[in-house]
């Protein structure tokens, strides 16, 4: 009689379990825009949450310990004039987050430490270029300030955020909706799905399609691809019948798939959440009430079920903590907030330990809040890992850094067109002329802006002294 032999992991008896009442973050009323994004977006610091906005679109952003009832004043970033459809934090800097919307702009922000007293509206830089709505956003993962975004025009464009300007733009490469797009571990390759069922690998750099695959999953509906640790693709995606599957692929043989498993009958498209420290995969479908996480491993058949987490209520989106904001004391490997028609809730994943001391084999090096290149650099075609940090005494967020924009002069990239004419003297005059006085607005507005910041948080400062003042009278 033969043994069975169970599968030697760690992640084996990893479980799931819904934050507590007072760890809530309730009476938000989370947009109900029909769109497959995730709808939140979470770093060390904050939340955000995209939101039902009249007149335009919106999300609202928490400090992550403010949880609780929000109130219904409390202020939203609005400067889009149609609905927000994803949100996106840099990496980079936990203070700056990437908004997408419907009216074909992108949005980049800078949300102060402090509670504002009022809405944020001024974005530090509006990003152009798209003809149709935008509605996927990703920061790159190893150089600073480098934006990516795909429309409903079948374009993908690379920013550079900290200029303002478009580095690239992949016009041709997708003849239909593109339905999702992920960076590989050192940003030098894209995985992308389209409507036409075809998955593709792509050099941005060189403008070409590495490698690409046709039904990779042969239902209609979207398919979902991201780039393991490993430099394999998983997909997650729909049978002819209907019937939900993953995937795993090799880029290099893309003929036959590593792994192909049929999962369930339902038609929430399944958002794949990837760790790469831990090599686990969390599938959450739009309007399921369940995560399932799978083990991706060098051994065939290369992706194990783990588990399912279960609950009563469906989620509207989903948003997924790095690693480097999770309690290593507590043996959390994942932390996802779901979010509810009114509320999001924490959800936390945990590997049980009986020892209290930090855990070398659940928390590797992971990627930390530096950038390993420039913008600059990457574009020359320079690729560099992650810039990893140690989680043995925990993360503690950076100081704010300020994102400044430095836009370039258009005519120091552009020759002057026309015959070239002399400059007088009285021109030149009159030119410095201007230069002193802009120069002199310049400064006129940095004070005023100074001011202003300066009396925001003198505000904030009060409000909080009278909240404390009322309930100690209480």
């Amino acid at each position: 009689m033969s043994r069975r032999v169970v599968r030697q992991s760690k992640f084996r008896h990893v479980f799931g379990q819904a934050g507590k009442a007072e760890q809530t973050y309730e009476d938000i009323r989370v947009s109900k825009v029909t769109w497959d994004s995730s709808f939140c977006a979470v770093n060390p610091k904050f939340l955000a949450i995209i939101v039902e906005a009249g007149g335009g679109g919106a999300f609202i952003v928490l400090p992550l310990a403010k949880t609780g009832r929000v109130d219904k004043n409390h202020p939203t970033v609005n400067g889009h004039t149609a609905p927000v459809l994803d949100i996106d934090w840099c990496p980079h800097n936990d203070s700056v987050i990437a908004s997408a919307s419907e009216d074909t702009t992108i949005m980049v922000w800078q949300i102060p430490d402090y509670t504002p007293v009022r809405n944020i509206t001024e974005p530090i830089v509006t990003l152009e270029g798209h003809s149709k709505r935008v509605g996927i956003l990703s920061w790159h993962p190893t150089a600073r300030n480098v934006l990516l975004s795909a429309g409903g025009d079948n374009v993908i464009i690379i920013w550079n955020v900290g200029t303002g300007e478009m580095l690239l733009s992949l016009d041709d490469m997708h003849p239909d909706v593109i339905h999702s797009v992920c960076w590989n571990t050192n940003g030098s390759l894209l995985s992308t799905t389209c409507k036409d069922k075809t998955l593709r690998v792509i050099d941005p750099r060189k403008g070409q399609v590495v490698a690409e695959r046709f039904a990779a999953h042969e239902g209609m509906r979207p398919m979902r691809a991201v780039f393991t640790r490993q430099g394999h693709i998983f997909t997650t995606g729909f049978t002819r019948m209907s019937q939900r599957e993953l995937g795993l692929w090799d880029p290099n043989n893309f003929e036959e798939p590593m792994a192909l498993q049929e999962m369930d009958t339902s038609n929430g498209v399944l958002l794949p959440f990837y760790d790469p420290d831990s090599g686990i995969v969390y599938l959450c479908g739009k309007g399921d009430s369940s995560i399932r996480y799978f083990e991706i491993t060098d051994e065939p058949p290369f992706v194990h079920y783990l588990n399912t987490f279960s609950s009563k209520e469906p989620q509207r989106g989903m948003g997924f903590m790095p690693k480097r904001g999770l309690d290593v004391s507590k043996c959390e490997i994942a932390r996802f907030y779901k979010l509810h028609e009114r509320k999001c809730e924490p959800i936390i994943m945990t590997v049980p330990r009986k020892s209290d001391l930090f855990q070398d084999d659940l928390y590797p090096d992971t990627p930390g809040p530096e950038p390993s290149l420039e913008a600059d650099e990457w574009l020359a075609g320079q690729d560099a890992d992650p810039i990893l940090i140690s989680l043995r005494d925990g993360y503690v967020p950076p100081k704010s850094r300020e994102l400044r924009v430095t836009k370039r002069n258009i005519l120091d990239v552009r020759p002057p067109t026309g015959p070239r004419r002399s400059q007088s003297a009285s021109d030149a005059s009159f030119s410095q002329q201007q230069q002193q006085t802009l120069e002199t607005l310049l400064e006129e507005m940095k004070s005023l802006r100074e001011r202003v910041q300066a009396q925001e948080e003198r505000i904030t400062a009060l409000e909080n002294m009278l909240c404390e003042f009322v309930d100690g009278t209480d």
